[in-house]
């Protein structure tokens, strides 16, 4: 299954971390993409949430 996670503020950020992690755990066919839309591109405002909150992610 695929799925696609979009987040943009700290408020999503937070939310899609729980998320994101229940898949990793307990869903392993589940194929997540998640799009940041960069409305925080500075990464004191979204990198460290990504870190921190073990988003997996790749830069483009």
């Amino acid at each position: 299954m695929k799925i696609t996670t979009i987040m943009g503020a700290r408020p999503q950020f937070v939310k899609a971390a729980v998320v994101s992690r229940a898949f990793r755990e307990h869903r392993p066919d589940v194929q997540e993409t998640i799009i940041h839309t960069g409305q925080h591109c500075d990464a004191n405002m979204s990198d460290v949430f990504f870190d921190g909150l073990d988003i997996p992610h790749k830069k483009y």
